[in-house]
């Protein structure tokens, strides 16, 4: 993995000093080009990394630098393995790249450090269900955003099959769904991977804004979304004890208002239909009042008459 063979070359010319590209070959056993492109790329990314030409040349770090990778702070160390060490478990090229980057630390840093590493366990996986399987096309746009690629993607929506060539910004993961955000000729798009079959990596440079912003983006496409779903909104009343375990159900759709007179909270729940609404709320049955507006209570009435003519 590309991403690996960067940690050890950072890692090499920190031990070495100066390193030629011919010697990066035969350590991570690539070709010499693999190696030059390797630094290049170190260089682009803002490494602070230089080529020396003629006798005697290679590549330095600047100033005989021995990177940020010995000047994090023991807090920063172990934010950075508590972050990266659950990804690990999933990924072996990244559990590698960690083991290289503990002992390219600080000797007192490094108990600290493998500590964080193995401090949190995800599991994505819901009791009874088994572990969601990663999209086909994750592993090739991972790649394709990495080198700054052009893919040939088929997108498949609402049954409608397209072809369509995009620029890779950048892939999020938000509830185990996989999303690529990427640059097209009509501008930024929004791609979900599920979705997506056939995926060819090009051999041309993917355009990418100099100042964009991988997170900030994505807060502004999931607001953008969250105001899209909240166009119908319903006040409840739930009890004091209850009204925390919706707001945590409910996530971003719910609000809570405050206490009304009775005591109980108020509290608002929204969607993009009356209907999705009422969904939400059917389950929670007698321990939720809704107070209005009227059509989602219409709803309600509507689908526990479906219930009750289903089970009869």
């Amino acid at each position: 993995m590309r991403a690996d063979r960067l940690v050890a070359t950072l890692l090499l010319m920190q031990a070495r000093g100066r390193v030629t590209a011919a010697e990066v070959a035969t350590e991570l056993e690539v070709s010499v080009a693999t190696a030059r492109r390797d630094l290049e790329a170190l260089s682009a990314a803002g490494i602070p990394v230089y080529p020396q030409a003629g006798r005697g040349g290679g590549w330095s770090l600047i100033g005989g630098a021995r990177t940020d990778l010995s000047g994090l702070t023991a807090g920063e160390t172990r934010a950075l393995f508590l972050l990266a060490g659950p990804a690990a478990q999933a990924a072996p090229e990244l559990k590698s790249a960690l083991r290289k980057l503990v002992r390219a630390l600080p000797h007192t840093f490094r108990e600290d450090a493998a500590a964080a590493a193995d401090a949190v366990v995800v599991d994505p996986a819901r009791w009874g269900r088994p572990d969601p399987e990663p999209p086909a096309a994750l592993s090739l746009l991972q790649q394709a955003v990495v080198d700054r690629r052009r893919a040939r993607i088929e997108y498949v929506r609402s049954g409608e099959r397209t072809v369509r060539t995009v620029s890779p910004w950048g892939l999020v993961e938000k509830e185990t769904v996989w999303y690529l955000i990427a640059g097209t000729d009509r501008g930024r798009r929004t791609f979900r991977l599920d979705r997506i079959g056939e995926v060819t990596v090009l051999d041309e440079t993917a355009d990418r804004p100099v100042d964009f912003d991988l997170q900030a983006e994505w807060s502004q496409i999931v607001t953008r979304m969250e105001e899209r779903r909240a166009a119908v909104a319903a006040t409840v009343l739930v009890s004091a004890a209850l009204a925390p375990i919706l707001a945590d159900q409910q996530g971003r759709n719910c609000t809570l208002l405050g206490p009304a007179d009775d005591g109980r909270i108020r509290a608002e729940i929204s969607a993009d239909t009356a209907k999705m609404v009422a969904r939400q709320l059917a389950g929670w049955g007698a321990d939720v009042e809704v107070v209005g507006p009227p059509e989602v209570r219409a709803e309600l009435v509507a689908l526990g008459t479906e219930l009750v003519r289903g089970n009869s």
